[in-house]
């Protein structure tokens, strides 16, 4: 008996756990058709003909963007694409999803395959980010098991094989830099890497430094993450905003979160120390995680 217990365990960390909650509703934290605060949220944030979540969604009242460097991870979150407002998120297998948790669509296709949830979503950003600007030895995710799946040597040629729990390099040689390979590059990791995993990639931040790109994560089976896409401040008051975006499960496209709780100020949250609540999960203090310095 001990020994079949083994093998299951075994098995059980090489594939992909559930990277997130599910749409079903265990994890939901507010109703499931919250109508009152979604129609409190303000029209003077919001602007509809915005193409991108900077264009959107002005920063509350009296505050102000912050500075990000050119290049960088922040300033590519905050431009991302959004699909025309008013578009519903769509799951893998083309089904519509609710939009009482989310706000705006972000313009980006996944595979119709139920791969991409919610750690699956973070991780494609970030490693679309590099790719788009050539920085291939910069991709790398880890698998639950701990093997260390890099771009680099999946472009130079190689595949993944695997053997029980055990993951290795082998010829492949129909893997470039091409985008289509580097996109079965990223179905290779959302298969086999999850919350688990990524959560041991990241470093803890204390909530008051946060920064965008930064990452709400808790790992486990289910888990969730989420990320922060934008930050604006009052230079008067001192408050800090931010804003963020998820995918779930099942696998679906990833979305700007409403604040159900503050629709008045929605799509954007305060920052403040203490437990996150978002539409489908609470995140407790400490869940604060950044990408280690490239």
């Amino acid at each position: 008996m001990k020994k079949l217990k083994l093998v299951i365990v075994i098995l059980l960390s090489a594939i992909n756990l559930p990277a997130c909650g599910n749409d079903a509703g265990a994890e939901k934290t507010v109703p499931s058709e919250p109508t009152e605060s979604i129609q409190s949220e303000k029209a003077e944030i919001i602007r509809e003909d915005g193409k991108t979540i900077m264009e959107r969604f002005l920063p509350p009242d009296g505050s102000e963007r912050t500075a990000v460097a050119n290049g960088s991870f922040a300033g590519y979150l905050r431009n991302l694409e959004l699909k025309p407002y008013g578009e519903k998120v769509l799951y893998y297998d083309g089904r519509e999803k609710s939009d009482y948790a989310y706000i705006s669509v972000i313009d980006q296709d996944i595979t119709e395959r139920d791969l991409q949830q919610c750690a699956d979503a973070i991780m494609r950003l970030k490693g679309e980010y590099h790719y788009a600007k050539g920085e291939y030895d910069k991709i790398s995710f880890n698998f639950v098991s701990g093997f260390k799946c890099d771009f680099k040597t999946w472009s130079s040629g190689r595949k993944v094989v695997l053997n029980g729990n055990n993951a290795a390099w082998a010829a492949g040689p129909n893997n470039d830099t091409s985008y289509e390979s580097f996109r079965r590059y990223m179905d290779v990791v959302h298969s086999y890497a999850s919350t688990i995993s990524l959560k041991k990639q990241l470093e803890e931040i204390d909530m008051m430094e946060m920064e965008i790109g930064d990452v709400f994560i808790v790992a486990g089976s289910p888990g969730h993450a989420v990320i922060v896409v934008d930050m604006a401040e009052d230079n008067m008051t001192g408050t800090r905003y931010f804003m963020l975006a998820q995918s779930y499960m099942p696998a679906q496209e990833t979305q700007v979160l409403r604040n159900l709780s503050d629709p008045e100020i929605s799509p954007w949250y305060i920052l403040e120390k203490g437990e996150l609540t978002t539409p489908q999960w609470t995140f407790p203090e400490g869940s604060l995680r950044r990408f280690p310095n490239d």
